[in-house]
C-alpha cells in the first residue's frame, strides 16, 4: 500500500493506492455450507456456479456464467443462474454491477474498497483498488438526496483493445 498526494483546485488530497488484491470469494464448500445455513437448497447446478465464481476476478456477466455452466450441465437454466447470483448478493457474498453495458456483472470482491476500469470496446472490467476518502458531493448538488455510497468507473480501452486499434 502506498499514499500519493494530489493537488486539487483548492487543497491537497491524499489517495491511498492498494497494490495487492487477493481473491476473497469463498470456496465451493464454504458457499455450500452458507446456503444450507440460510435454508437454501444446494443443487449440483448451484455448486457448478459456485465453482465457476471461485477465483474469477474478471467480473463475469450472468450470461457468461450461464454459458460456462451449460457447457458442464446442459440442462441448467438461466433462471437458476440469476437466482443463485441474486441469493449470493443478498447474503453479501457478491455485488451485482450494472455498468451500463446491458448485462449484470458479478463482482466477488466485497471485502476491499475499490472502483472499476471498464473497457468501452470489449467490456472487460477490472478492479481499481483506490481509497478515495475525500470524494464528497457538496450539499448544494444533493437536491434532497442522502448519499450512501460513491462508485467511480474509469472508462477507456484495455491494453488488448488499445493494441488492436493502433
Amino acid at each position: 500500500m502506498r499514499a500519493e498526494r494530489h493537488r486539487t483546485a483548492s487543497s491537497w488530497q491524499l489517495t491511498t493506492i492498494v497494490d495487492n488484491v487477493t481473491s476473497v470469494m469463498k470456496t465451493v464448500d464454504q458457499l455450500t455450507e452458507l446456503f444450507r445455513q440460510q435454508g437454501l437448497r444446494v443443487t449440483p447446478q448451484r455448486q457448478a456456479i459456485f465453482s465457476l465464481l471461485h477465483g474469477d476476478d474478471r467480473h463475469p456477466t450472468v450470461e457468461s456464467i450461464y454459458d460456462a455452466a451449460r457447457a458442464q450441465m446442459p440442462t441448467i437454466s438461466l433462471k437458476t443462474v440469476y437466482q443463485t447470483v441474486n441469493d449470493l448478493a443478498a447474503m453479501g457474498e457478491v455485488v451485482l454491477l450494472d455498468l451500463g453495458t446491458g448485462s449484470y456483472r458479478v463482482d466477488p470482491n466485497v471485502e476491499d474498497e475499490h472502483h472499476h476500469l471498464i473497457c468501452t470496446h470489449c467490456g472487460k472490467v477490472r478492479d481499481v483498488p483506490l481509497d478515495l476518502p475525500d470524494v464528497r458531493l457538496p450539499p448544494r448538488y444533493r437536491r434532497g438526496f442522502s448519499v450512501s455510497a460513491v462508485e467511480v468507473n474509469f472508462r477507456g480501452l484495455c491494453d488488448e483493445c488499445a493494441a488492436q486499434s493502433s
